[in-house]
């Protein structure tokens, strides 16, 4: 018997990591369910709301962030299905929608844990400004400050200034000013990956050694944003593409006359993936901590030890010695190391071919990548990619 075919309206915004998962974790459902929807999206995947009232199709699953997208819907006569942040107060949450939300609190925890765990004392967030559309953010600080009040610890939040193309230069000098402010080292979590990456820059600006003196972590784990960072960034992953299941599946159950209002789904963080930002060790010798951030900045451009030396002002041999003490490892392995690392960041994202991720990661040929990874890893490049898409497929 074949299925009534219904009339889906998706309203996210795909220039949003969060949104496109989410958009990912609907398609999964669809694609292991007889459900038989035929999907509205406007054709630049942008979330526009003119006219949604008067819709004629069967259900609406939406980013319910923007409390101007619950307005609209509210006079929806369709089945409608939110997605968006949790929040702490439940009369935050639209009334008589079923809604699927992200666990902020499990998000800001899982970062806070990762950043003890490699030894910081001290913690700070990076935030957006207080607005209508970035309540999440909000409750994410009060997330961060919750969980510092439990360790009788003071939580310090920047919040910044939105960025554009004519308030850039304030907004990185009072990044500037607020991360010289901080005591160091301290760990930061910036609510999201795109935050982490204007933070992680200007560190390099400031001459910040990251992650000696700032170890930063964001949320997301945006491909996109890990390709536009020096240093790999750590982020927390989200769990949107089962939330995008689970909307789905709600939506569904609603099609078939289930009732579901004012039901409420958390959906906690699916993980975490570690890299340079947030990976601190705590070190003595200035100039190893000076050799490794530059190491961190430059270490896919083909740079060699003598080079290193050369920049932090000692000779090699003496700068081999330090790395010996500090470290218990020469400047090359260390530069091999970041390479390999930034390598398999970039064979987890899967977009970019193996040759790609061997230029653009300063080794000199795809082979010699292949056998790197043989040796450190002891598997090849396009099993290592293979692996980790196929976890991030099952996790998603």
């Amino acid at each position: 018997m074949t299925s009534k075919v219904r009339r889906i309206a998706l309203l996210f915004n795909a220039n949003k990591s969060f949104d496109r998962e989410v958009t990912a974790g609907i398609a999964a459902y669809l694609g292991g369910t007889r459900a038989a929807w035929d999907l509205f999206l406007e054709e630049d995947f942008r979330l526009r709301l003119a006219g949604i009232e008067r819709w004629q199709g069967d259900g609406i699953i939406a980013d319910f962030d923007d409390p101007a997208v619950a307005e609209a819907l509210s006079r929806c006569s369709v089945p409608v299905v939110a997605v968006g942040g949790s929040y702490a107060n439940e009369a935050d949450y639209p009334a008589g929608i079923p809604y699927v939300a992200t666990d902020n609190f499990k998000l800001i925890k899982l970062a806070r844990d990762h950043l003890i765990d490699v030894g910081l004392p001290r913690f700070a967030m990076f935030s957006l400004p207080e607005a209508p559309e970035n309540r999440w953010a909000q409750e994410r600080e009060n997330a961060f400050l919750s969980l510092m009040r439990e360790d009788g610890m003071e939580g310090e939040i920047f919040r910044g200034c939105e960025t554009s193309a004519s308030s850039w230069e304030e907004s990185v000098r009072g990044q500037i000013d607020w991360l010289r402010s901080l005591p160091k080292p301290v760990g930061i979590i910036a609510v999201t990956d795109a935050r982490a990456r204007q933070l992680l820059q200007a560190c390099i600006l400031a001459g910040i050694e990251v992650p000696e003196q700032v170890a930063l972590i964001g949320i997301d784990n945006d491909p996109m944003v890990r390709m536009l960072t020096r240093i790999p960034l750590s982020s927390v992953i989200q769990g949107a593409r089962e939330m995008g299941r689970t909307a789905a599946h709600l939506l569904d159950q609603m099609l078939h006359g289930v009732r579901q209002a004012d039901t409420r789904i958390q959906v906690p963080p699916a993980g975490i993936n570690v890299f340079a930002s947030s990976e601190h060790q705590a070190i003595r010798h200035p100039q190893v901590m000076r050799a490794c951030h530059f190491i961190r900045q430059y270490g896919c451009q083909g740079i060699k030890t003598q080079q290193v030396a050369e920049h932090v002002g000692v000779s090699r041999s003496s700068l081999e010695a330090y790395f010996r003490e500090e470290l218990g490892c020469s400047v090359h392995d260390m530069i091999l190391r970041f390479k390999l690392d930034a390598a398999k960041a970039g064979l987890e994202g899967g977009e970019r071919s193996i040759a790609d991720v061997a230029l653009g990661c300063g080794f000199t040929s795809s082979q010699y990548m292949h056998l790197v990874f043989k040796r450190e890893l002891g598997c090849t490049p396009r099993a290592y990619r293979d692996r980790a898409l196929g976890a991030g497929a099952r996790a998603g």
